[in-house]
């Protein structure tokens, strides 16, 4: 298996050297020392007189911004609601997102803090209305930010997420709502979790993680069934505090994808259901959830 996986993350480099040349972020800030970079899209409708949402979306392990964006179609719900979304780049050689116990973890905390301040000082964000999602590595890492921004942060989305934090180092000031999207099939971040080995950190069994999610936020312990999708099911978990819910879908067979979004690779990452749209039910739920101070 840790062969299996060294080969996928050699082929995933490959095409990041590739679309790196072609699809290079098209800002850089400097961010604790450190030049950093970041993909902006701004809708068509963008008026400086109106507040408007911010949405932060996160690649994954050896992945890049212009693929998040492309794999996501978030700028196509960008253009139809109105909001701005920024695609922030990793760091390291594949591009990687220290969402775990690194040392300098707290580094890339603060350059997405440093990402919201440039952004908010040249736009109309509206502060009660920024929201993070990611994928695997970027899906783990908007857990991280729920942790450790959330007086920022006003839900988060994660899909196929490696949650690498643990419990005991997550103390956030408010419980922030949450939309978990993970497939069974999954052969990079498994459903059933992972034991950790010499390269690799513990990853946690998704629905236990997702009821101790729950349980952090004081929700109800049964969760309300929501309606199947074809292969996608759902649950919510309700009467959290601060309205901070939980919204847990399920996706039979699925792979390390997207749901509803561009497929890759079936032979790297699996099968990509096409029965639910993971981005416009992301942006719902977002909408639902605002920031309140």
């Amino acid at each position: 298996m840790i062969i299996i996986g060294i080969l996928l993350s050699g082929v995933l480099a490959l095409f990041v050297l590739y679309y790196a040349l072609i699809n290079s972020p098209n800002s850089q800030i400097t961010s604790s020392g450190v030049q950093r970079s970041y993909l902006l899209h701004v809708p068509a409708s963008y008026r400086p007189d109106v507040s408007v949402p911010l949405v932060i979306s996160m690649h994954g392990f050896a992945e890049w911004p212009a693929h998040q964006m492309e794999i996501t179609r978030w700028n196509q719900m960008a253009e139809e609601h109105g909001f701005i979304v920024v695609y922030p780049a990793g760091t390291g050689f594949p591009l990687r997102w220290r969402s775990g116990k690194q040392a300098d973890a707290q580094l890339d905390v603060q350059f997405i803090m440093d990402v919201i301040d440039r952004l908010a000082q040249e736009y109309n964000i509206d502060s009660n209305r920024i929201y993070a999602n990611g994928l695997s590595n970027g899906g783990g890492m908007t857990f991280a930010l729920a942790c450790k921004l959330s007086g920022r942060i006003a839900a988060f989305g994660s899909v196929a997420g490696a949650y690498a934090l643990p419990w005991q180092d997550c103390h956030p000031q408010r419980p922030v709502p949450a939309i978990i999207f993970h497939g069974t099939n999954d052969p990079i971040v498994s459903y059933q979790g992972r034991a950790s080995d010499s390269s690799n950190p513990t990853l946690p069994d998704i629905p236990n993680w997702v009821n101790d999610l729950a349980a952090q936020r004081g929700c109800d312990r049964n969760p309300v069934e929501l309606p199947a999708a074809g292969e996608v099911t759902g649950k919510r978990y309700i009467h959290c505090s601060q309205s901070a819910d939980v919204e847990f879908y399920v996706i039979d067979k699925g792979g390390h994808s997207w749901p509803g979004g561009v497929p890759m690779p079936e032979f790297i990452v699996g099968h990509t259901t096409q029965d639910m749209d993971a981005t416009r039910v992301m942006w719902e739920f977002f909408q639902q959830h605002p920031l309140s101070k």
